[in-house]
């Protein structure tokens, strides 16, 4: 799994720990203190959802925690060279805290919401049409280690120009390695249809990073083509489900919106 949203976590780690305005800190097991500043494995483990919580391993945990210490540092560091009190510092961390806190209050809503088969479904007979009518195949090259904090480490790398053909002949796993990593192109309904459904979400060029076969595979979607083959429901499924889960958020935050506005007469615009 790739952690796409680390910066953000990150940002809401020194929200709770040494953030803006300072607020009663729970209280529980310390896992990292820079000066004053502390966090408590209860912070830390609330901006994480229980899926990537339960999958990281103990090295990237630690990963993340030196991350906070790092960013603590450089933080402290700028308040006691008074650039916080500049008017943009206390502006951009105002909209952060707002966001977060907005986001939160959001994510509050949808926590209960669940998709049923059936209303999958129903979404893919009524926007069928909506959708591409001819499945694309990608081009995909892979690396394979088992152990995930080495995967994030290659990944990092990677993100960072290192070069993809040596990552494979250097640190994959698998005997793949001698083609350096080349699947060739994968389709969906097919024994790569892992793979498929991950190059999917990817520009070429891009990674990726997830775990499968008791290990951890990074990808790298290298181009697509038009397959013969007709998008069928299953293909679909991962795609209907994120559609329906942004079209239900918008509604959420309307809705929120219209709420919290009634209950407002104090909005004024100049």
């Amino acid at each position: 799994m790739k952690f796409r949203h680390v910066p953000i976590l990150l940002a809401c780690l020194m929200l709770f720990a040494g953030g803006c305005k300072k607020e009663k800190q729970p209280q529980g097991t310390i896992l990292a203190q820079v000066g004053n500043d502390k966090l408590y494995e209860e912070s830390f483990k609330s901006v994480f959802s229980e899926e990537e919580w339960a999958s990281m391993d103990s090295e990237t945990r630690k990963k993340y925690i030196q991350d906070w210490v790092n960013l603590t540092l450089l933080a402290q560091e700028s308040q006691k060279m008074g650039l916080n009190n500049s008017l943009e510092v206390k502006q951009k961390l105002d909209f952060a805290t707002k966001k977060v806190k907005a986001n939160a209050l959001i994510a509050d809503r949808m926590a209960d919401l669940e998709i049923s088969e059936n209303e999958l479904f129903a979404y893919y007979r009524i926007h069928r049409g909506e959708f591409d009518a001819k499945a694309l195949e990608y081009n995909v090259q892979r690396v394979y280690v088992e152990d995930q904090h080495k995967a994030q480490q290659l990944l990092t790398e990677l993100e960072t120009g290192a070069d993809f053909d040596l990552m494979v002949r250097h640190n994959s796993q698998e005997l793949l390695r001698d083609k350096l990593g080349h699947i060739g192109f994968v389709s969906p309904g097919t024994q790569d249809s892992l793979f498929w459904n991950q190059a999917r979400e990817l520009e070429t060029g891009e990674f990726a990073m997830f775990a499968a076969d008791g290990g951890w595979y990074i990808i790298r979607q290298l181009g697509s083509r038009e397959s013969d083959k007709d998008l069928m429901f299953d293909d679909l499924r991962s795609q209907i489900r994120t559609r329906i889960l942004a079209e239900r958020q918008q509604t959420i935050y309307e809705d929120l919106l219209k709420e919290i506005k009634s209950k407002h007469t104090d909005v004024y615009y100049y």
